[in-house]
Order: structure tokens, then sequence, then C-alpha cells
């Protein structure tokens, strides 16, 4: 892990799949896509480590936690079988309609794949987006603002509270 104290505060990495630093923000939902868990890492952390941290905070908390649904950063038989032996939760990658093929190159002599549509939306993956684009109207959320990993955390389970008392009041956000 590489990650260092920057001028902007606490501790951050280097994304080097989307090429930004900062942080990643690691989000356990339910099927409505409210927060149960979070943690937050530097951005050089992997998807599965961070993830591993995760559902080792939250386990004892949601002990009917049986199914996962992740995508497919998550994939990998080291990580779903970590989950499987240590926490006894089934898990189930996410993957696109067209296998992550994104172009529609094919062997001479042989057939072209099926056309996909441009957009295609991955089952059950709208879910934690959605719960990302919530967050992210919450100014302290829209950037990485804080120096503490811990208060960017409680930052995100207010910004949900502020949500769902908005949804039970009927009031906009």
């Amino acid at each position: 892990m590489h990650a260092r104290a920057t001028d902007r505060g606490g501790r951050h990495g280097y994304d080097g799949a989307k090429k930004v630093p900062g942080i990643k923000r690691h989000l356990l939902t339910d099927t409505l896509g409210i927060v149960l868990a979070a943690c937050v890492s530097p951005g050089d952390v992997s998807d599965r480590d961070g993830a591993k941290v995760l559902l080792a905070r939250s386990c004892d908390r949601f002990p009917r936690l049986g199914h996962l649904w992740a995508d497919q950063g998550y994939r990998g038989q080291e990580f779903i079988g970590w989950v499987r032996d240590h926490l006894d939760i089934t898990i189930e990658i996410v993957t696109r309609r067209d296998g992550g093929r994104r172009g529609t190159w094919a062997k001479a002599g042989t057939p072209p794949p099926p056309p996909v549509p441009r957009f295609a939306l991955v089952q059950r993956r709208w879910v934690i987006e959605r719960t990302f684009a919530w967050l992210g109207k919450y100014r302290r959320l829209s950037k990485d603002y804080e120096y503490l990993a811990a208060t960017s955390e409680n930052l995100i389970y207010l910004a949900m509270s502020m949500t769902l008392l908005h949804r039970i009041t009927g009031t906009p956000t």
C-alpha cells in the first residue's frame, strides 16, 4: 500500500485503473440502496481488500446477511472463497450482458457475436450506483474534503440519515 498524507489531508492513494488520486468508498447496502455499512480507504487499495475490511467489520452487526451481489471488480476465486469460508455468505458477481466484450471483433471465418445495445442496464448494479448518486448530492461528499477516513464514513451515515428523513417527511432534498 502506497497511501500517503497529502496537502489536501488524510491518507490518499492513486487508483491506477481509473487514473485518479484520492480515496475509495466501499458500501454495503440493502436491496433498496440504503447504506448499512461504509468503509473509506486510500485509492490504491483494491476493491477486494476494501470489501474484506468492510465485511469483516459488519458481519457481526448483520447476522442475517446471507447473499451479496457484487460487480466484476470483486471477482476472483481468492475473494469469493474468503467470503464463503470466513463469513458463510454466498456472493454473486453481476456481469454485463455482453460478457465484458466492448468490441465486435471476431476471428476470420466465424460469425460475429450478437449485437449488444450501447447502454445495457446491469442487473442489481443500479442499486449501488443510485446510492452513490444520492450521497454525491451532499457537498461534503461530492469531493474528498475530509482528513480522516472515520470522518468520511460518518458523513456517509449522516447523509443517508438525512436522505431517509427527507423521504419520511416528504420534504425535497
